[in-house]
């Protein structure tokens, strides 16, 4: 049975720890700014923005458009929990690592780096599993909502799980050659991914807030999902774009 202020509170943590993980990428905006160095590469100011940016507006939209699935509310309150604690040991690790001007990903120099990078690395494995399970119970009940919002949820989730893939594949590829003493080639392997990882990774907010403000319309059902359908077309097309960029220069 659903318990409306233990939900409601887990939902407030979890949109202030999304709202300060994004101050925090805007703080080292400008602290980059301020202390210039490359924008790319494993050593940059970039990490720490991109990734608090990223990982809060992602919290943020998960916290969200998990309240449209038909899944226990125990169950979403712990995952949720789970996902904004593991959302904030992530990009803590990487500012941390960003501050001591050393690779957060992919580093094995020292104990502590190679500490980091682990930690990094099973964290991104916990998000994998929570997110697929929210992906799962997506398709396994229609989500709730107006007219399209369950096909952006849906779809949204589907392009989620490419980001996860492509996000694993950068991972393990970059492991490997880290392990087999090629650390330079590591830094650079995951290049060809980023577009995809990166197009793929935001769906789960875009679809479902297009389906969102369409409700606020006074245009048919029909026609908003419509829309919502062709949005989710167009956004499959951009994923496939990216994936066939990757492919090429992977």
């Amino acid at each position: 049975m659903k318990n409306p202020r233990s939900v409601r509170s887990v939902e407030r943590l979890c949109h202030t720890v999304g709202l300060l993980l994004v101050l925090s990428g805007l703080a080292h905006l400008v602290v980059f700014a301020v202390d210039g160095g490359p924008w790319y590469g494993p050593v940059s100011w970039r990490k720490p923005v991109t990734f608090g940016l990223s990982f809060g507006v992602t919290l943020i939209a998960i916290t969200w458009v998990t309240s449209y699935l038909r899944v226990g509310a125990r169950l979403r309150t712990v995952l949720l929990v789970v996902f904004a604690a593991d959302c904030v040991v992530e990009v803590g690790g990487i500012t941390v690592q960003a501050w001591r001007r050393v690779p957060s990903h992919l580093n094995m120099e020292t104990p502590f780096d190679t500490a980091v990078s682990m930690t990094l690395a099973v964290g991104g494995g916990v998000l994998v599993a929570l997110l697929t399970v929210f992906a799962v119970a997506s398709f396994r009940h229609r989500p709730t909502g107006p007219a399209g919002m369950p096909l952006a949820v849906r779809s949204g989730f589907a392009v989620l799980l490419v980001a996860l893939a492509s996000g694993a594949a950068m991972i393990a590829r970059g492991v490997v050659l880290t392990r087999t003493g090629h650390q330079e080639a590591a830094y650079h392997s995951t290049a060809p991914l980023k577009p995809l990882h990166g197009v793929s990774l935001h769906a789960v907010l875009v679809l479902p807030l297009l389906a969102w403000l369409l409700s606020r319309t006074s245009w048919s059902e029909r026609t908003r999902w419509r829309i919502v359908a062709t949005a989710v077309g167009c956004y499959g097309a951009a994923v496939a774009g990216a994936g066939v960029w990757a492919a090429l220069t992977y």
